[in-house]
């Protein structure tokens, strides 16, 4: 067998192997999650046939509790449980009897997966905000609202125009729906670009940041003026990755090269829970400059972590 033949033959074989660990770490995570669903599921029947205040907070803990160990598993499935490959920073003085807004970058899928790892028991499960039509998702609509996420009900222009009568009334509902976590501690999640960075979104979105698009300031706004006066404090969380992005298939196949995640606490000024986001044109700007300067400082975090990651 000459060189050439013997080569490809050793490239064809890595691929494959490659491959089949792929399918492999796929298939146990698909398993796990399917093992945890099932009294996740169970347990929302519990508390939507016997809707009683004291039931509500049992089965709630309980849910809470099979999602901590769903992330606990998902770490050890992808190895994420190596100190060497998440670099956290900033992890001091969190607390799970806290409330925390969580505002972070977007790089890629696994984005979710490494927070989720990162933060898991040590600050309250993460929520994000859904849409209010998911809730007839099959069975991940129950999951999610079993699990406390916030809906938030959106009207479109189109409708708002139809019925003005029905102007803030969206917002309004939203906060309703977040009552519920006065008592429970909570932690509310938004990617607040929207979505993962890339070259081309961020010249489509003419972003003047070197490494983030621009932010977009409605879920922001919506927890804070929903819910600010819960908040403990909230989690600026910058994250890098010094080789790259991470792939999720990537990281099924073992190959993950680390990330860098830095945490850093701001204070909940109280004029940030009184504003009128919707209908205040000042509120609005003032909100849109104060997340343009969290974002100017976040853009240059990044370009210091990405020159302490990379040697020279």
């Amino acid at each position: 067998m000459c060189r050439s033949t013997r080569a490809r033959t050793g490239l064809l074989l890595r691929k494959t192997l490659r491959n089949l660990r792929g399918a492999a770490t796929f298939s146990v995570c698909t398993a796990t999650t399917v093992v945890c669903f099932v009294p996740i599921f169970l347990l929302a029947i519990i508390k939507m046939l016997l809707p009683f205040e004291p039931v509500r907070r049992a089965t709630s803990r309980w849910i809470m509790i099979v999602g901590e160990y769903w992330v606990g598993g998902n770490a050890t499935i992808f190895g994420m449980k190596d100190p060497a490959r998440i670099d956290a920073r900033g992890l001091e003085g969190l607390s799970r009897q806290d409330w925390y807004l969580v505002m972070a970058n977007h790089q890629t899928w696994v984005d979710i997966l490494v927070l989720q790892v990162l933060l898991n028991r040590r600050i309250p499960f993460l929520k994000f905000f859904i849409k209010q039509e998911l809730i007839w998702f099959p069975f991940l609509g129950i999951a999610w609202w079993a699990m406390d996420m916030p809906f938030m009900k959106r009207y479109s222009k189109s409708y708002l125009a139809k019925y003005p009568e029905k102007k803030g009334k969206d917002f309004e509902a939203t906060r309703k729906a977040c009552i519920k976590f006065r008592n429970t501690p909570t932690t509310v999640f938004n990617f607040v670009e929207g979505t993962r960075f890339s070259p081309e979104k961020k010249a489509g979105r003419n972003s003047r940041f070197e490494h983030l698009l621009p932010p977009r300031a409605g879920g922001v706004a919506l927890a804070l003026t929903s819910m600010g006066s819960m908040f403990d404090s909230i989690l600026d969380i910058t994250l890098v990755y010094p080789n790259g992005a991470a792939q999720f298939w990537a990281l099924c196949c073992g190959e993950f090269d680390g990330v860098v995640v830095d945490i850093r606490k701001r204070p909940v000024e109280p004029w940030m829970a009184d504003g009128d986001y919707e209908n205040d044109r000042e509120f609005r700007g003032r909100f849109h400059r104060w997340l343009t300067q969290v974002w100017e400082e976040k853009d240059e975090r990044f370009s210091e972590l990405l020159g302490e990651s990379v040697p020279p």
